[in-house]
């Protein structure tokens, strides 16, 4: 998956839209929006980008990739676990009348 895919999938995930990346990194919806189209940011640009996603970039050495991607694989699986709703005893309206 390339690396550009990989930015939009966690801008996606973390339910922040293009136009909200100017508040985060500072570059306008247009700017974000041609580097996630297919453009060709400097390496500082893609640092930034991660930043302002909540993530790293990362140097994984070929030998250790098998390694990391099942650990990513296994910790996104535990965060699909389904949450169980909040109790009726765990509301704060409950005692306001309708």
């Amino acid at each position: 998956m390339s690396l550009l895919l990989q930015i939009k999938q966690r801008r996606l995930g973390l339910g922040i839209q293009q136009k909200e990346m100017q508040l985060r990194i500072g570059m306008n919806r247009q700017q974000y929006q041609r580097i996630e189209a297919g453009g060709n940011p400097r390496l500082d640009t893609l640092d930034l980008i991660a930043k302002g996603l909540d993530s790293e970039l990362l140097l994984i050495p070929n030998e250790c990739l098998r390694e990391v991607k099942n650990i990513l694989k296994q910790q996104i699986n535990n965060q699909q676990i389904v949450t169980i709703p909040p109790k009726l005893s765990d509301d704060p309206w409950k005692d306001i009348p309708d």
